[in-house]
């Protein structure tokens, strides 16, 4: 991947000296596939809050042990296994119909100095933790480096995008062409939540779904998000 290219300035306006800046040809074909996404597939977004302070506490267990799965790892994980019960959640809109896919490959979007990029995860569901963990790891520095290839890209049937490494609480994604949602995980943050009647303090995590509107109704959408914020609820299930 190159990094964008300088051209020379325009004349000096009202807006003050200018510098146009053109896209990579991977950042102009993202570009285009936003567009596309956009202009075609209608948009629909639901939004729940996981308490997941189980979770947490887990994670800080494993720490403790040596390296373990970031909370993106685990999201990874609840996903792959909500997919598995929501096959609808895991096709693709054609033709006046949909294509559900056998496979669960998940997109796991990486921020480069290119712009968003995003190496995918194939048969996530099948995989442990420690697995999830060390392909995120590897394509990920891979995505960073420039050297992810075109294949390590390819065959996703869902996708992840996590700003809450970057203090996001919620974000509204867009849907990639080919599927039929996208999910956003904001940042894991301290506050009251009633837990047995009583309010304690808790970790809490914002989650947002996008979907084609085309392939899932409000309902549908929303029981597959229930099960996820439920799989993260009871990281147990996680393996």
């Amino acid at each position: 991947m190159s990094e964008e290219v300088q051209t020379p300035s325009s004349p000096v306006g009202s807006k003050g000296e200018s510098e146009f800046v053109e896209y990579s040809r991977a950042r102009q074909s993202m570009s285009r596939r936003i567009a596309e996404s956009k202009a075609t597939i209608p948009h629909i977004y639901l939004q729940v809050e996981a308490d997941v302070t189980a979770l947490v506490r887990r994670r800080a267990a494993l720490r403790a042990e040596g390296e373990a799965p970031t909370v993106n790892d685990l999201v990874i994980k609840a996903t792959a296994l909500a997919l598995r019960d929501h096959g609808r959640v895991n096709s693709t809109y054609r033709d006046g119909g949909i294509e559900i896919h056998s496979r669960i490959n998940i997109g796991v979007a990486v921020d480069t100095p290119d712009g968003s990029v995003t190496p995918v995860i194939t048969d996530a569901d099948s995989k442990d933790l420690n697995e999830i963990a060390a392909e995120v790891r590897s394509l990920s520095t891979r995505a960073r480096s420039g050297e992810i290839t075109p294949p390590e890209q390819a065959g996703a049937t869902f996708a992840i995008s996590n700003l809450g490494m970057l203090g996001v609480t919620s974000s509204e994604p867009v849907v990639n062409p080919g599927q039929a949602a996208k999910l956003a995980v904001g940042v894991v943050t301290e506050r009251p939540v009633v837990r047995g009647g009583e309010v304690v303090p808790g970790d809490v995590m914002t989650l947002d779904l996008s979907c084609d509107h085309r392939v899932l109704h409000g309902a549908e959408a929303a029981r597959f998000l229930n099960e996820v914020k439920a799989n993260l609820e009871n990281p147990g299930l996680l393996g």
